[in-house]
């Protein structure tokens, strides 16, 4: 069975990152005024800004939301600041009108080829005078333990951006994630190290600058999206988050409260709409139509013979299709994309079997017939769609913004930093979880095994 020792709190999983970009400014240069947080994920196709407010009973409320178009990203990288800073601007402003206030200080992510995980190890003895006593541990021995485990060679061009503990040993028997107090000879260390190129944090604290925001922290954007939508058993026991993007498929596995491996697909949402624009002979904007408000990877047969006007484009003649001939043409490539996560994760994650869930998360997540087609490919039951808890907030016309799974990454740029605001404070945290499973997902699991792979 599965280790369900203690799950990490959440503070942890946002440590502040120890590299060059701390000393240059790039991360936690402001810190949280007036209790108000702000979240901003930065996407290829939409750009999209939560604010959160932290209440005298710690609990979170989001007083703001906005979702507008990216002026886009070319494989992740920002190539016109202009354009990308005044759509930043738009949409932190159009958040500020839903709050009824300013902000100055935003955290935001990085993800896709930008962004790698690598697995390392440290150890120290625990007696600083080198006479090799068995003594207690302190944060001082805890700090040179994860030193050592970070003094790495990073790719070129990339450097440290978080170092996530996963396991602490003393004197070889494992001690979980905290060593504090415990009485040894030698500290070991096994940690997951995210690093990000350097060009990545440039482009970002440049865009910000030109919006007259400023950057108050960096992260990873799966990690970010796993805090809003994972429950804290999930990570414990073991589960993957697959955020389905425009232009890649991001997946990360977490392990025991702690990330174990990372992974990117290089096509997600965009491979659909090329794959309609050639089979059906339509330009891009009208096959992306098509697919957002018809689309789908799974079809009942009662639906299969609904049909869908192609408008006449040129000299092109209108045309009927059908929406079974449609999810012919989507079905295949969204296939193909959650069969290659699974591949990657199965040869490269070390584990054969993990008892939490599948939470599937970005703007390709909501396509209809996802979560049933990922089902049928992982062979498992145990997939959910990436839908936050409920912090608030007058509900609109298209309900809460912030709850959907393309919200994910800005919401969770929100709920990681409460806890940190909270721990600066010493104070207990409270996040006020509102799934809408009401049940512990602990006694749904009893005597269960979900065999992902």
């Amino acid at each position: 069975m599965l280790n369900r020792g203690r799950v990490i709190r959440l503070q942890n999983l946002m440590r502040t990152p120890y590299s060059d970009t701390q000393r240059r400014g790039w991360l936690f240069t402001g810190a949280i005024l007036n209790d108000i947080i702000v979240g901003l994920d930065i996407g290829t196709s939409f750009i999209r800004c939560v604010i959160g407010q932290v209440d005298e009973d710690e609990h979170l409320s989001i007083i703001g939301e906005s979702q507008i178009p990216s002026p886009g990203l070319v494989e992740g990288n920002i190539v016109n600041l202009n354009a990308m800073a005044d759509a930043i601007r738009s949409a932190v402003e159009e958040s500020e009108n839903c709050a009824g206030l300013g902000v100055r200080g935003v955290f935001t992510a990085v993800g896709g080829k930008q962004a790698e995980g690598r697995a390392s190890t440290g150890g120290v003895a625990i007696d600083p005078t080198g006479n090799n006593q068995c003594v207690e541990i302190t944060e001082e021995a805890k700090d040179r333990v994860q030193e050592v485990a970070r003094a790495v060679i990073h790719s070129m061009g990339k450097e440290l951006l978080q170092s996530i503990p996963q396991e602490y040993r003393v004197d070889g028997n494992p001690v979980g994630k905290n060593p504090i107090d415990i009485m040894g000879v030698r500290l070991d260390i096994s940690v997951y190290l995210i690093s990000v190129t350097k060009s990545t944090l440039v482009n970002i604290e440049n865009c910000l600058d030109r919006s007259h925001l400023v950057l108050n922290g960096l992260y990873l954007k799966t990690l970010m999206a796993a805090l809003a939508t994972m429950r804290e058993e999930e990570m414990e026991l073991g589960s993957i988050l697959i955020d389905i993007g425009t232009e890649s498929t991001d997946a990360l596995v977490i392990y025991k409260g702690a990330p174990i491996y990372m992974t990117t697909i290089p096509y997600g949402g965009n491979s659909v709409t090329s794959d309609i624009t050639i089979v059906k002979n339509l330009p891009k904007n009208e096959a992306e139509r098509i697919k957002l408000e018809y689309g789908c990877c799974m079809i009942d047969e009662e639906e299969a013979d609904e049909e869908i006007l192609i408008p006449e484009i040129g000299a092109r003649s209108a045309e009927i299709i059908t929406k079974g001939e449609l999810c012919d043409i989507i079905q295949p490539r969204v296939e193909e994309i959650m069969l290659d996560v699974r591949r990657e994760i199965v040869r490269h994650a070390g584990l054969k079997e993990l008892s939490g869930s599948i939470v599937l998360t970005g703007g390709g997540a909501m396509m209809p017939g996802m979560q049933e087609l990922t089902q049928e490919v992982w062979k498992t039951e145990s997939v959910r769609l990436g839908q936050s808890p409920d912090y608030g907030r007058v509900e609109d016309d298209d309900g809460y913004l912030y709850r959907r799974p393309d919200f994910a990454t800005a919401l969770g740029l929100v709920v990681g930093n409460v806890s940190r605001h909270n721990a600066e404070k010493g104070r207990r945290v409270n996040r006020r979880e509102k799934f809408d499973s009401g049940s512990s997902i602990l006694e749904k699991m009893k005597n269960i095994w979900n065999k992902f792979f």
